[in-house]
């Protein structure tokens, strides 16, 4: 069985650094796992085209929901809610296995966690809450 915790999945954990949440975001969305408790704050601020431009994170999870986070945001600026939507419905499909790995930069790290549904849950916060927070276009939380 392939390790569920690399060392390239730990170290994605501390890209996190990169992205606190601070200050104000017109896009805000709060997500929990209902298998693990793992919890996201997100916020996001995006561009006249839509396009995310800057974000900020709290993330309280595991390393799985750590590092799903951190490949999320790496990548999130110059992406709409479309794209995020499209990424999510992927990302569920291939959890399901019923797709192919989604096309995300980053996104191959976090394949050791596909054998542990457990940590699906975690894997998916940080796509659940660009998302919503995306798809809501109003201030929140």
């Amino acid at each position: 069985m392939t390790k569920l915790y690399t060392p390239r999945l730990l170290a994605l954990s501390a890209e996190l650094a990169a992205f606190p949440l601070n200050g104000t975001y017109s896009h805000n969305a709060e997500t929990r796992s209902r298998t693990c408790g793992s919890t996201l704050i997100l916020g996001a601020e995006c561009g006249p085209d839509g396009a995310v431009e800057r974000l900020g994170m709290q993330v309280a999870a595991c390393a799985i929901g750590q590092s799903s986070a951190a490949v999320m945001a790496l990548e999130a600026r110059g992406r709409s809610a479309a794209d995020f939507e499209r990424t999510l419905a992927t990302i569920e499909a291939w959890l399901g296995h019923e797709g192919p790995m989604p096309d995300w930069p980053g996104i191959d790290a976090l394949e050791p966690a596909l054998p542990h549904p457990a940590r699906h849950g975690a894997l998916l916060l940080p796509w659940k809450a660009m998302s919503e927070a995306l798809s809501s276009g109003a201030v929140t939380g």
